[in-house]
Parts: structure tokens; sequence; C-alpha cells
């Protein structure tokens, strides 16, 4: 049994100066209704963001990402799929975007995968609307497995910020699951995120809270 939720919000509430000052720094994610009303589009752009910043200069793609947005049609899902090989090999040496090859790819082949969930569940916000978070691992595991450079944080990422609620296993929330003994490693293999969400999975249980703001508590007791 992992320390429990109440030790973890007292430190985390100390050194943010309050419970007051901890409550407004914890997020809110959205409502399941809410997640399912985004269109696949949406996840597709944000997949694509996070894909293209993972180890570059993230602020370069925010600079760019209007014209990333024209260069691939929206994001519609649709479109992107069925780009040719010489429709990506332009982009290539478009400006608009960040000329990674094998990024650029990513969004043709993330887009195959969203289709696909789409045949599967009526859309891809429906089946990550619907995803428990009991076991929130499994969906880390599966866009690792089905989609295209969505292992690690790009995909969490993806879906923390279009409101999932998720765990982040950032440099601090791992710092904290290895300090409590839940983990002894990066958090990356299928065991320890087994472990990972059996320690969530506890929290849950005795705070009532969701994986979101359980995950900034854990990063919040850890010195910077």
């Amino acid at each position: 049994m992992p320390v429990s939720f109440a030790e973890l919000y007292a430190r985390a509430a100390e050194r943010k100066g309050g419970t007051q000052a901890l409550e407004h720094a914890l997020p809110v994610p959205k409502s399941r209704d809410d997640l399912v009303a985004i269109p696949d589009a949406r996840w597709l752009a944000e997949m694509t963001k996070r894909v293209f910043q993972a180890g570059f200069n993230w602020s370069v793609v925010e600079t760019k990402w209007p014209g990333f947005e024209v260069a691939f049609d929206g994001f519609d899902v649709r479109k992107c799929a069925m780009a040719s090989d010489d429709d990506l090999d332009r982009l290539l040496s478009d400006t608009r975007v960040v000329r990674n090859g094998a990024k650029i790819r990513s969004v043709r082949e993330n887009a195959a995968f969203l289709l696909d969930l789409a045949a599967e569940h009526g859309s891809a916000a429906r089946l990550f609307a619907d995803w428990p978070a009991e076991t929130y691992s499994g969906l880390l595991e599966l866009l690792k497995a089905r989609g295209a450079r969505l292992g690690g944080l790009a995909g969490s990422l993806a879906l923390r910020t279009m409101g999932k609620d998720s765990f982040l296993l950032s440099t601090d929330v791992v710092a904290a699951l290895k300090r409590e003994g839940v983990i002894d490693g990066p958090g990356t293999s299928r065991r320890a995120l087994q472990a990972i969400q059996s320690a969530f999975n506890a929290w849950m249980a005795e705070s009532g809270r969701g994986l979101t703001q359980i995950s900034r508590v854990l990063a919040l007791t850890v010195d910077r």
C-alpha cells in the first residue's frame, strides 16, 4: 500500500502555501460529454503538436502552429489519412512546418489510427472519453501500440491537454513515485505502469479525486 493521499496532500499544501493555494493549483479535467464533443480533428492536431515538440524546442512548434494548421488541412482526419507520399514529400520543403520526415509521416499514420478508432467506437473522442480511470495505463499502452510516436510523454501530454482525466509521468511525478517505492525506474515498462495504476487507484479510492489532481499533488510534493 503506498503512502496515504492525505499525507501527500498535506505535504503539497505545506509547500504550496496552504490548502487554498493548493486547490487553486489543481486542474479540473473536462467532463465525459465535453470530451466526446471534441472533433477528432482536434485530437489529431494535439497529438501532432506533441509529436513535433518531443525532443525539440516547444516554442518553435508553437510559433509555427498556424502554418501547421494550414499545411495539414486543419487536421481533417480523413484528408490526412489519405495524403499521398508525394503530398508528404512536398511538406519536407514547406517552411510552414518543422521539416522532419518521420514526424510528418506520423500525421498520416495517426489520422489512420483515429479513423480506425472511429470505426470501432463511433469516434476516437468517444473511446478516449469513456476509457475508465481505473485502467488508464491501458490507454497509454494503446496509444503506444497503435499510434505513431505516441509513446512516452507525447501521447499522455496530448490526453492531458485535451482534458482527459489522466496521470502525467513528468520528472516530478516519477521522482515522487520512486520516493514512495511505487517504482524504481522510469515508469515506462508495462510492469511499472501497472504498479503506478495500482497506486493511483488506491489514492482515488481514498480521496475521491481523479487522476489529474492526484498527479498534480504528487508533483507538488517534490523539492525543486
